[in-house]
């Protein structure tokens, strides 16, 4: 096996460390999954607390994503160059700085800025998280660990309406951010003790590898492409395709991309590796991730939707249909990395997105007369599926790339899941409002009356039947991947696929 794709050395005494590693890493993943919920349920409050609008209140929840996938790869590149322990720490404490802004705020728009420097602190984190767990377990483990992390994820978005609930109670929205700092300063006193600095690299010759620069310019043309395509989806339903705004910022986020990608490809050190894209178990599953994420959240985001006006539901009793994805990741995502370690990904992964596409086919046929029990089964489908497919794909993507290369690969895998995100919220958004503004002669959703049921369901079941078109797209993307071998499967590490 070539020296670039070998694995870390590992003395026995690393044994105990390997689950401190993961209990840091679930510390940080946990502390902002369950921020990111959180902030959800307080948007109203938020909004009368500070006098705003929805229009200004929501980029309290879309700088926040923006700037964690624009600064997600720079970070990934930072965490291989300067060594994952002093950016993973700096990410901490860059969070609790954030939080304590967030909670001082006194205007949307200071909120707002406090907001992108938490997410400024959460990328540094979230760039890292992967790398360190595959860093720290044995090939053999990788596929439980990452599957455990999965479970830690759906804990922090279970847990997060809960806490946000009784915090909301009792206090102000505040204690939302607040809470964040004692936990932010602790992790960052332990990660202190327990991560390695990073090991000095050698050459053939024995000699010491100098550290390799940082591409300031890449890292600046990659928050300016990504951030532009983010506005570009988002705006687009209110502000039209062909408005000045969406032209623009299209246009900008082209121009960036493809600087990007010009320059990248000329230096010695880029920002993103393109050799990465030669390795076919690298590619596939990444494009995977961003179907599967934008399948789940065409789903995530219009289901409240469905629940509060057609159903009538209550917020406590959406609320606990919606928890059910969530709990599927909890409880099935360290089985399926379980799973991985014995059959391999595609298998698996197959018959996670298959779930999926069935659930978006029997979501499409929901009506407002069906029972709770059959609206949860469909969601429940869901959820398995992407339970299923998440810690496997993980455990490829980041297994096929060489070790110096893994802080890229976990930047990149966290920017293509927000990516996912987003282009599931914009695109649902996108059918959604065009059906039901065409319908309806301009109506939106703020006017709706029972009389508009029939134009709501036409609309929803149009987005729905979207999903389902993207999924059986995710089924032939996860087929092309691949087959591993029995050999590659013992050992999570299928080499350069080209």
């Amino acid at each position: 096996m070539p020296k670039a794709f070998s694995e870390p050395i590992r003395d026995a005494g690393r044994f105990d460390r390997k689950w401190k590693v993961f209990f840091l890493v679930a510390v940080s993943i946990f502390m902002s999954t369950l921020d990111s919920s959180i902030v959800n349920v307080a948007l109203p409050y938020m909004m009368q607390d500070l006098s705003s609008d929805v229009k200004t209140i929501q980029w309290v929840v879309l700088i926040y994503l923006t700037t964690v996938s624009s600064l997600l790869l720079t970070c990934g590149r930072l965490s291989d160059i300067k060594g994952r322990k002093h950016i993973y720490i700096g990410g901490f404490l860059v969070f609790v700085a954030g939080s304590l802004l967030c909670g001082l705020a006194e205007s949307s728009r200071f909120l707002i800025v406090s907001r992108a420097i938490q997410g400024g602190g959460a990328a540094m984190l979230m760039a890292c998280s992967p790398a360190l767990i595959v860093d720290a377990f044995p090939a053999e483990e990788r596929g439980k660990a990452i599957g455990m992390v999965g479970a830690v994820v759906a804990a922090g978005l279970t847990t997060g309406p809960v806490v946000g609930g009784i915090l909301l109670e009792f206090f102000s929205w505040r204690y939302i951010f607040y809470i964040n700092i004692p936990i932010g300063v602790v992790a960052s006193f332990v990660a202190l003790t327990v991560l390695d600095n990073p090991p000095a690299r050698h050459n053939t010759d024995g000699q010491v590898i100098k550290s390799e620069p940082m591409d300031t310019l890449g890292g600046l043309l990659m928050a300016v492409g990504l951030s532009s395509v983010i506005l570009f989806l988002t705006q687009v339903p209110d502000q039209g395709l062909f408005s000045p705004f969406s032209l623009g910022t299209a246009g900008l986020g082209a121009v960036a991309m493809i600087l990007f990608v010009f320059i990248e490809t000329r230096l010695e050190y880029p920002l993103f590796d393109f050799n990465l894209l030669k390795i076919r178990r690298f590619v596939f599953p990444m494009i995977g991730s961003v179907i599967l994420f934008a399948t789940l959240f065409i789903v995530i985001f219009l289901m409240p939707f469905f629940l509060t006006y057609p159903c009538g539901f209550s917020a406590f009793r959406t609320g606990f249909i919606m928890m059910v994805p969530f709990l599927c990741l909890l409880v099935i995502s360290p089985v399926s990395g379980l799973i991985h370690d014995r059959y391999g990904s595609r298998t698996i992964c197959m018959a996670g997105m298959g779930l999926v596409a069935v659930s978006l086919i029997l979501l499409t046929g929901l009506n407002p007369s069906m029972t709770t029990g059959s609206m949860l089964w469909r969601m429940t489908l869901a959820g398995l599926g992407t339970a299923l497919y998440i810690s496997p794909n993980s455990t490829l993507i980041m297994s096929s790339v060489p070790v110096a290369r893994r802080g890229i690969a976990a930047g990149a895998l966290a920017t293509a899941r927000n990516m996912g995100m987003v282009l599931g919220v914009a695109l649902a958004g996108l059918v959604f409002t065009h059906s039901f503004s065409t319908q309806t002669q301009g109506m939106s959703l703020d006017n709706y009356t029972p009389a508009l049921e029939p134009f709501f369901m036409v609309s929803f079941k149009r987005a729905m039947a979207t999903g389902t078109v993207l999924s059986v797209l995710g089924l032939a993307v996860t087929y092309a991947r691949g087959k591993e071998t029995q050999k590659e499967i013992k050992n999570h590490f299928g080499g350069v696929q080209t």
